[in-house]
Parts: structure tokens; sequence; C-alpha cells
């Protein structure tokens, strides 16, 4: 059995602007996250 041991990133929502959350979440995106 093998394992994957790369670093995913995964911010939190919790310090989203949700007046501005579509763009929050782009923006975190942009930058590569690989979940949210």
């Amino acid at each position: 059995m093998s394992f994957d041991r790369s670093v995913k990133i995964a911010p939190s929502i919790l310090s989203a602007d949700f007046a501005n959350f579509g763009q929050e979440i782009r923006a975190i995106e942009d930058q590569g996250a690989d979940w949210v």
C-alpha cells in the first residue's frame, strides 16, 4: 500500500468576507489552494 505524502493547502472559509464570498473563493483558488 502506498501513501500520498504531498502537502495539501485547505484554507478555512470562516475568516472570509461573506458579502463578497465568490470573490474570496476565487482569490484563494488563484493562490493555489487545493481544497476549500
